[in-house]
């Protein structure tokens, strides 16, 4: 169907962009809250697992799908949408799309893989919730979430040949994206083909959509390419408010396009190209 004003949706990262450095949005809360009472969709687009992402929706009030693991599974609340979706599975409370590569695969290639290189690699796998916990910063209910993982391995690369590795990830049939803190050892999927997915059930559903992309780090790229206006948090350009600097013309670009406003069109191109400008990015903030 086809609707006068588009459907809006703001697929954003969690640590580093809408999350500081220590897990807190709060300074944020004003414009989620303003986004919520517009009826713009805020899906989150995360390395974090489901049981993290859910506390979060929680707190913040958000009823929207979600993706976690950098892309491992699309997690959609029942009935949110007209039409039910093809699944991988269902639960009571979800529709589940499930992507990437099980996390039980992962962990046995990821020892081959070390078997083969030599290489000292430490994941989740190998620590207990404590010390993920330490190395983290999360609560300790947090990391006990962080570990529950499906189809993502966060891990440090301690000694080894860094090339050697990769060239073993690939041969897995793997790859390696580079964090803050971590190489997230995933497969089959990422933040971009999940964007992609959902995106098409949100056209499926309203018809005209507009998407918001808002991320800080590598990670995120896949996602920022694939949306129709795209965000950086650039802290080498905006400090320590570079979180709320993106975000407030998160908040006006919606407002303008909510308002069927021409200027949108313009600062959205202006936006796009300034964060969209090849360049080496900063390292990700603490993302699991």
């Amino acid at each position: 169907m086809s609707n006068k004003n588009p459907k809006l949706v703001v697929f954003t990262d969690l640590d580093g962009t809408l999350l500081d450095d220590t897990y807190s949005y709060e300074n944020l809360k004003p414009i989620i809250d303003k986004l919520l009472s517009m009826n713009v969709s805020i899906v989150f687009c995360s390395s974090k697992t489901q049981g993290e992402i859910e506390c979060y929706r929680q707190t913040m009030d958000i009823q929207d799908p979600f993706i976690v693991e950098n892309g491992g599974a699309i997690i959609i609340p029942k009935n949110y949408f007209s039409f039910p979706p093809e699944c991988s599975k269902h639960t009571k409370k979800y529709d589940i799309i499930e992507l990437g590569v099980p996390y039980a695969v992962v962990r046995e290639k990821l020892a081959k893989i070390k078997l083969e290189t030599g290489a000292g690699i430490v994941g989740f796998g190998d620590l207990t919730a404590e010390e993920v916990a330490a190395e983290t910063g999360l609560p300790l209910d947090l990391a006990k979430l962080a570990k529950k993982r499906g189809y993502d391995e966060p891990c440090r690369l301690l000694w080894g040949n860094e090339k050697e590795v990769l060239a073993a990830v690939e041969k897995e049939g793997l790859f390696f994206v580079k964090g803050g803190r971590y190489f997230h050892l995933l497969g089959g999927s990422d933040k971009g083909k999940a964007t992609v997915a959902l995106k098409d059930l949100y056209v499926r559903a309203f018809g005209r959509t507009v998407t918001f992309g808002v991320g800080d780090s590598p990670i995120d790229m896949p996602m920022i390419k694939v949306v129709d206006v795209p965000l950086l948090v650039r802290s080498s350009s905006g400090g320590k408010n570079a979180r709320l600097v993106v975000w407030r013309n998160v908040l006006r670009l919606v407002t303008q396009k909510a308002r069927n406003e021409p200027e949108f069109n313009v600062l959205a191109e202006q936006l796009s190209t300034l964060n969209c400008q090849t360049r080496t990015f900063p390292e990700a903030g603490p993302e699991n």
